[in-house]
């Protein structure tokens, strides 16, 4: 482990037989409890062959740290740990402890596969579909056939409309998104949609307009304008909060809240008008 100022550094060295996608996500979980420290990811993905293996041990044994994966092959997965074991190097599998429980409370045997949480099936195609909707839908693009949306978000510039769609459809949730400008009027169609559940985005003025500065110094932008006017700003959430309030859409405050919390609350919300509806 290596350190650098207040922050320290540690080696994270991630195994899979497939894309390594859900190690990923489990290890930036599970980093992210530790804010003083920073993981330097080693991504070794579709390891499936002694070769493929000995390349990844060969890096573990350079850099050592914390070695997390998902292997199916027993021979592979077994020279794995050895190898760890004898380097002294923590080696763990993610997905034990849940098979596990699993195994307990089914009282059945897995049946494990390689790659087999990311098969072919018909959740990757309408994931596949989702996002192919959602970038053609992105930032009021094609409205002409919203009501095939799941969810439409409307919001202010700068309020995660497009990284919560990408998100959201990552999910399966075809996702559209439409910028409120008050120069611009309000899709008439928007109004008349029955299908999809339309959610604003707002957030406080103070923080739309460091954002937005944000957004303009990356331009090389740096003349005076509107787009970062507090008042303009207020004056573009309060037309906001009245086209939601007018027409009863839900309003989320992203404030203080990562894309990731934005989206888990519309999904919540989805969940809740398809009871509903039920």
């Amino acid at each position: 482990m290596s350190q650098s100022g207040p922050q320290r550094y540690f080696h994270l060295h991630l195994v899979s037989d497939a894309t390594g996608e859900t190690l990923n996500t489990v290890a930036k979980a599970a980093a992210a409890q530790y804010s003083d420290f920073r993981p330097i990811a080693h991504i070794y993905a579709l390891v499936r062959t002694p070769s493929q293996l000995n390349r990844a041990l060969r890096e573990i044994e350079e850099q050592p740290g914390i070695v997390l994966f998902t292997l199916i092959n027993p021979d592979i997965r077994r020279h794995l740990e050895e190898q760890c074991e004898a380097m002294g190097v923590p080696c763990l599998s993610i997905l034990d402890p849940i098979i596990s429980i699993l195994s307990q409370y089914l009282n059945a045997t897995s049946r494990p596969q390689v790659g087999g949480q990311h098969a072919l099936n018909s959740d990757y195609f309408r994931r596949i579909d989702a996002l192919n909707f959602t970038m053609a839908h992105d930032d009021g693009q094609s409205i002409d056939d919203l009501e095939k949306a799941d969810v439409v978000i409307l919001g202010v510039s700068r309020t995660s409309k497009t990284p919560t769609s990408i998100y959201l459809a990552q999910r399966g949730i075809r996702t559209a998104n439409i910028p409120i400008v008050p120069s611009i009027p309000v899709p008439q169609k928007l109004t008349e949609l029955k299908g999809p559940l339309i959610v604003g985005l707002i957030a406080s003025a103070e923080r739309i307009a460091q954002i937005r500065r944000h957004r303009l110094l990356s331009l090389k932008e740096s003349r005076a304008t509107d787009y970062i006017d507090p008042r303009q700003i207020t004056d573009e959430l309060m037309l906001m909060k009245t086209l939601c309030s007018n027409h009863d859409w839900p309003m989320i405050d992203v404030t203080r809240r990562s894309v990731e919390e934005i989206a888990a609350t519309i999904l919540n919300m989805l969940s809740d008008t398809k009871r509903i509806d039920k």
